[in-house]
């Protein structure tokens, strides 16, 4: 089982994946930015 898991990780949601972009931000203006590019649909899965 732990191969199997190694070899297929979980899938992160959508939210979870905004978070970790968003927590990447080093400054006001880039968490500012940043904020702007997921509201535009960044992590938008089609």
């Amino acid at each position: 089982m732990t191969l199997f898991q190694a070899l297929f990780p979980r899938r992160t949601s959508r939210r979870e994946d905004e978070m970790a972009y968003l927590n990447q931000a080093v400054s006001r203006y880039d968490l500012e930015q940043r904020e702007r590019e997921v509201e535009h649909g960044k992590f938008a899965r089609f």
